[in-house]
């Protein structure tokens, strides 16, 4: 496994004035860039792409959406280096309005888990304030607690930060669907708040 995916921490932070598609730093503990992603622009599906620096010069991870457009959509984690399936990420739809919710899908599409914001009362009253709020979502996987995502309040730059420290141990969550995950949730949900 490359040691990209072997951190504990990280702090995304989506790329300001990028005028067509979306880009992000992925920043490891010490503050090094460990991977840029990268979102296609002009695409009518969703397609992202993680490398490990600017220059695009090596992909490490890909992020690609199957339908054109849904609301619950599904998105694809493949690695490009051996063209398998990591596993893929499931928008719960309407339960999103009111809470942001992912489910965590295996290659074979079995649900192992949920990406899931901290608080259903804090969700309504961040959309009613507009997004004020910063997010906050609990990983879990198998029944256990596997990361923490925690947004940081900046109405200028868009950032995430993530802690795989609670799976730092049981090692049951694939770090490379993880940070997949993070990505999805900057991209899809960081639209609706500060920073986007």
């Amino acid at each position: 496994m490359d040691e990209r995916f072997a951190h504990t921490t990280y702090t995304l932070r989506r790329k300001v004035f990028k005028l067509f598609g979306g880009a992000f730093h992925v920043f490891d503990e010490h503050g090094n860039v460990v991977l840029y992603a990268k979102q296609k622009s002009f695409k009518l599906r969703e397609d992202i792409r993680l490398y490990t620096g600017e220059d695009l010069s090596t992909e490490v991870l890909a992020i690609n959406a199957r339908q054109v457009i849904d609301f619950a959509a599904a998105y694809d984690v493949t690695d490009p280096s051996t063209g398998s399936k990591v596993g893929a990420l499931r928008r719960k739809g309407w339960k999103s309005f009111v809470r942001d919710e992912w489910q965590i899908l295996d290659a074979a599409d079995n649900q192992i888990g949920m990406v899931q914001e901290e608080s259903q009362a804090v969700a309504i009253l961040r959309r009613l304030l507009g997004g004020l709020i910063p997010q906050t979502f609990h990983v879990t996987v198998s029944g256990q607690h596997v990361a923490r995502f925690h947004q940081r309040f900046n109405p200028f730059v868009y950032k995430l930060d993530l802690d795989f420290t609670p799976d730092s141990a049981a090692g049951v969550f694939d770090r490379r669907l993880g940070l997949a995950a993070a990505v999805l949730v900057g991209a899809i949900e960081g639209r609706q708040g500060s920073g986007s």
